[in-house]
């Protein structure tokens, strides 16, 4: 079996946009005392798309609020480029936060919403208008100056307030479920857009969200976080194809556990093991597997019974319960070759060791 190892510190090797060593936060005192983040130790990246990704009230959000100011951590060191804002204002922290609200000021225009960082530190006027109009090209709403917020889709005011808190260049932009507010569609196309800006101006950015869809799209890397601590560190490929918990395995996408009796008589080893929907085949009691063995015949073949079946567009989700104990999910692409599973049903599901991974 592969095993992948939690790796809740990975170490730059330059000096990290943001350091976060030993940093808990206690909401609450004695017996009702709150662990709302309890010893997270991270290094992110100068330049990064960082994602904190987990449920509600693991900690992600108060993580984050830490980091810009907000609040104050319990015990523990926060370091922006090396030098330590443990105890520092949110103003003496050369970073911004967008909301998911956007907070843009509904009395004001565009170009006034997006400058007016720049008006409080008294940049001259020349300056002012002339980054405000780059901050907006940004953005892709370059002829939008003039307007109001109430004349913008929501789409529009998360792209305004993107560009209010990149205006000010900060070292660090802290983006806090900013998509959430948004149509399915639009966040999608949000999420194209927002990377593409990151990219781009070459900001670090620490994006909360509950979504795996937008973790796994944007990030370069990703931090899962579950009861105030983090699971599993690393790439939306590392995190998706090798969870390296149980609840790694469960919150990011669907995955089938293989445990217990299940998993000594399908693997011929004890221990909890995990295996995406999409990796296992489906194949009729009477298909012969004879060739489709690869990696020298190490496919494992599980005999079981269509229990439910449900079409979703481009593929069709069964459920198929094992002779061997257990029900795993399947995901088979709809291809239009006819192929049709139904309940009662006898398969065999087919799968290969290499994308069995043993989780704790």
């Amino acid at each position: 079996m592969t095993a992948s190892l939690p790796n809740a510190v990975v170490t730059a090797t330059a000096v990290a946009a943001v350091s976060i060593r030993g940093v808990r936060k206690l909401f609450g005192s004695g017996e009702n005392a709150v662990h709302a983040v309890d010893g997270v130790d991270l290094d992110i990246a100068d330049g990064e798309f960082f994602c904190l990704l987990g449920p509600s009230g693991s900690g992600k959000t108060t993580l984050l609020r830490m980091i810009a100011g907000f609040e104050l951590p319990t015990d523990g060191t926060i370091l922006l480029q090396g030098a330590d804002v443990t105890r520092l204002p949110p103003f003496d922290r050369d970073v911004n936060t967008v909301f998911q609200d956007y907070a843009l000021f509904p009395h004001m225009s565009v170009a006034d919403n997006v400058g007016y960082g720049l008006k409080v530190k008294k940049a001259p006027k020349a300056e002012r208008v002339r980054r405000v109009g780059e901050a907006l090209e940004t953005v892709q709403l370059g002829a939008y100056g003039s307007r109001k917020p109430s004349q913008l889709s929501g789409g529009q005011r998360q792209r305004i307030a993107l560009a209010r808190a990149l205006i000010n260049r900060p070292k660090v932009l802290l983006l806090d479920e900013p998509l959430g507010a948004l149509d399915l569609k639009l966040r999608q196309q949000m999420q194209v857009e927002l990377k593409a800006i990151q990219t781009q101006v070459g900001i670090t950015f620490i994006f909360v969200t509950h979504d795996q869809e937008e973790a796994l799209t944007m990030s370069d890397r990703i931090a899962v976080f579950n009861r105030g601590r983090v699971e599993q560190v690393g790439t939306p490929a590392d995190v998706y194809e090798r969870p390296s918990t149980s609840f790694v395995a469960g919150f990011v996408g669907t995955s089938n556990l293989l445990e217990g009796s299940v998993a000594s008589s399908l693997l011929g080893v004890e221990g909890t093991f995990t295996i995406r929907p999409e990796k296992i085949r489906v194949l009729g009691t009477t298909e012969t597997t004879e060739g489709s063995e690869t990696q020298g015949g190490h496919d494992v073949h599980a005999p079981g019974m269509v229990q439910h079946v449900e079409y979703l567009g481009p593929y069709t989700r069964l459920r198929v319960a094992l002779d061997a104990g257990a029900v795993l999910q399947v995901m088979v692409q709809n291809t239009g070759d006819g192929v049709a599973r139904g309940p009662g049903e006898r398969v065999v599901l087919a799968f290969e060791r290499r994308h069995i991974f043993d989780i704790q």
